[in-house]
């Protein structure tokens, strides 16, 4: 099992009470002594996992070059699941659940962005392809801000052929594109859905149009022609919880 470091307030401390398991230690700046990194230290010795108070430059030497806030944890990473796993699991969901499909997003930011926001919105997991994408690397854990430790993953080798499990298991697949006739807001996402979003520049490649059930696009008011993906990401997503509130809710 291989480690990589976790940086970050808010990301250790959301690895710590979510996969305390895979944390193998964790380093705060001696010098802070606040609420914030205390809540940090508990949160460690709550766990039983060791916590060390270093200079701040040794934080700087483990976080490689990433702003830490004065806390840096050492996770242990568990192989992620495949294909394989993928199955299995759609195929025990209960219930109208929301997946989201990363086609080949390049920039670990934004990648750590797409996954804190589908955390946020519920998702029930996230797809990523293993080749021609971003890893889950310590940037796009410190953008997910906790997420990558909280969120599903699957990273696959063939992203098709994990649609098509997707499919199997009652998914319906809509893909974002700028070219769609169809706006995001005359979609029925109250379903079993997986929305698949593309990466900068190439969006949705061929294959990944063609094993879509049906294509949307977010609708551009203004200059620019289109969106960051962990934006897109981000009103995709949230037009699905929306649509999925009850009316009867007050607090919907």
């Amino acid at each position: 099992m291989s480690e990589d470091f976790i940086v970050g307030l808010h990301a250790v401390l959301t690895a710590l009470r979510q996969r305390p398991e895979r944390i193998s230690g964790v380093w705060v700046n001696e010098e802070r002594i606040d609420k914030r990194v205390q809540g940090v230290l508990d949160a460690a010795r709550d766990a039983g996992v060791k916590f060390h108070r270093v200079p701040r430059a040794k934080l700087d030497e483990m976080a490689r070059g990433l702003r830490h806030q004065g806390a840096v944890a050492r996770v242990r990473l568990a192989p992620a699941a495949g294909e394989a796993g993928l199955a299995a699991y759609v195929a025990g969901l209960r219930g109208p659940a929301l997946m989201l499909v990363l086609d080949g997003v390049q920039d670990p930011h934004n990648l750590g962005a797409c996954l804190r926001v589908a955390d946020a919105a519920g998702c029930a997991g996230v797809v990523l392809p293993r080749d021609r994408a971003a890893p889950v690397s310590a940037v796009a854990r410190r953008a997910a801000s906790g997420a990558a430790e909280s969120v599903k993953l699957f990273q696959v080798v063939n992203l098709a052929r994990a649609m098509r499990d997707l499919r199997e298991a009652g998914f319906w697949l809509i893909g974002a594109t700028q070219d769609a006739p169809d706006e995001l807001y005359e979609v029925d996402l109250t379903g079993r859905v997986a929305l698949v979003l593309g990466g900068e520049g190439q969006g949705l490649r061929r294959l990944t149009r063609e094993h879509c059930d049906r294509l949307i696009r977010i609708p551009m008011a203004g200059a620019v022609e289109s969106l960051n993906v962990s934006v897109a990401a981000g009103v995709c997503l949230y037009e699905a919880v929306r649509q999925r509130r009850d009316p009867r809710d007050p607090a919907a």
